[in-house]
């Protein structure tokens, strides 16, 4: 015992201490009965603050908040937490436009830049999901640009289609279609596409059929690269991903061509 206790870096008079107070009964036992009673006749929706007043309301017993949320932590229980709901006016609230279907399942180009199309798919990590939007183009099937985030947001959609700018700096008369989800009806995003040059199209709400190269590309990746894995780590799913999209582009044969989308972009300089 002696040996250790010094390894420990205690001394054995509190060693036995220690001992003594959890061989005997739990002093808390009582208060932490009244507190998670509290909790349930709440429909555990009270803090420790709302508990420490109902305890001396309702049980006449004298307890402070910090004493209450030491035994919520001891009992490990958490308030559930509320949503604050945002009320905004109209003037606050965000610009939205929809676009028809120019597209109209029209998935044939001539030639590069001519029409692309676009989505945002969920990818589940260790972490939690993450969210991948893609830009392709309709002439070869190449993957013009990609990013993946933690966040579903207007952010991630805008940042894609600037990546895209990057890459291909002729757009003149590009056709880009989408869902309609949020981002894509974003002002943002409006503003970003006006700016550019670059003339929108939308789906029809619900039809996954009008963006269906998108959703072919997307059955690719996951069955091809992310399959073969438990769910991994944020970084490591994004170079997984990035390693495929660069197979895609220049190294996996497309069966209906007998060329890769970069091969097929080269013929048509």
């Amino acid at each position: 015992m002696k040996g250790m206790c010094a390894l420990f870096g205690i001394s054995r008079a509190a060693f036995y201490a220690w001992a003594r107070r959890s061989q005997g009964p739990d002093s808390d036992r009582a208060r932490m009965a009244l507190v998670q009673a509290a909790f349930q006749r709440s429909h555990r929706t009270y803090g420790y603050r709302r508990i420490a007043l109902w305890l001396r309301a309702q049980k006449s017993l004298q307890i402070n908040g910090k004493a209450v949320l030491r035994l919520m932590n001891k009992l490990e229980i958490r308030p559930l937490a509320r949503r604050r709901r945002v009320y905004r006016s109209l003037e606050q609230m965000p610009a939205e436009h929809t676009y028809p279907n120019r597209l109209q399942r029209d998935f044939a180009a001539s030639h590069p830049n001519q029409k692309w199309v676009t989505d945002v798919t969920y990818i589940r990590t260790r972490q939690g999901w993450a969210y991948l939007a893609v830009i392709q183009d309709l002439f070869d099937g190449f993957i013009v640009a990609h990013h993946l985030s933690r966040d579903n947001s207007i952010g991630l959609v805008l940042r894609t289609l600037q990546l895209a700018k990057q890459q291909e700096r002729n757009l003149g008369g590009l056709l880009l279609h989408s869902d309609q989800g949020s981002p894509y009806r974003s002002d943002p995003y409006h503003v970003l596409l006006t700016t550019s040059g670059i003339t929108p199209s939308m789906s029809r709400r619900g039809n996954c059929w009008d963006n269906a190269p998108m959703e072919n590309f997307f059955s690719h990746l996951k069955q091809e690269a992310l399959r073969p894995f438990r769910p991994l780590p944020f970084r490591e799913t994004q170079r997984v991903i990035e390693e495929y999209i660069h197979f895609f582009n220049y190294e996996r044969i497309q069966l209906k061509t007998r060329q890769t989308p970069y091969q097929l972009r080269c013929l048509s300089a």
